[in-house]
C-alpha cells in the first residue's frame, strides 16, 4: 500500500508537494491566530508602541487599538517608575509593580496573537484617551 503511495506522488514534482504542504500550515497559522488579522504587529505594540505606526498597519483598526493598549501600558510603566523613587514605599511596591508591568504585557500580546480587542485590566480603559 506504500508503495502506491511512493507512486502516485513519484510522478508529481517535489515543487508540488512543497507548495501543497505550505499552504496546509499557511492555512491552519491562519486559521488558529487571529483569523486574518494583522497579529504580528498587534503584538509588537505592547514590546514598542510605536513601531506599527511607522507602518502601513497603522491605519488597521485592530493594530490601533493594540497600539493605544500598548501606549497606555507604557505611560504606566513610567508612572511606576516614578512611583519606585520613593523612599521605603516605593522601594518596596518597585518589584510588585514591574511584575504588574510585565503581566500585563504578556496578556496584551496573547490577546493580540489570538485576534482579541480586550481592554488590559486595570489600565485598558484609559487608551480611548488616545487620539492616534
Amino acid at each position: 500500500m506504500e508503495e502506491q503511495k511512493d507512486q502516485k506522488s513519484a510522478g508529481e514534482p517535489m515543487e508540488e508537494k512543497i507548495k501543497k504542504e505550505a499552504g496546509k500550515v499557511v492555512e491552519s497559522a491562519k486559521k488558529s491566530a487571529g483569523k486574518g488579522k494583522n497579529t504580528g504587529m498587534a503584538m509588537v505594540a505592547y514590546i514598542v508602541f510605536f513601531i506599527p505606526l511607522l507602518t502601513e498597519d497603522k491605519n488597521d483598526p485592530f493594530v490601533k487599538f493594540h497600539v493605544k493598549q500598548g501606549l497606555t501600558l507604557f505611560v504606566a510603566w513610567i508612572a511606576a517608575g516614578f512611583v519606585s523613587m520613593v523612599p521605603f514605599i516605593g522601594w518596596t511596591l518597585a518589584p510588585l509593580l514591574s511584575l504588574a508591568m510585565l503581566v500585563l504585557m504578556a496578556i496584551g500580546i496573547y490577546g493580540a496573537y489570538k485576534g482579541e480587542q480586550k481592554p488590559l485590566p486595570l489600565i485598558g480603559q484609559f487608551a480611548d484617551r488616545f487620539n492616534i
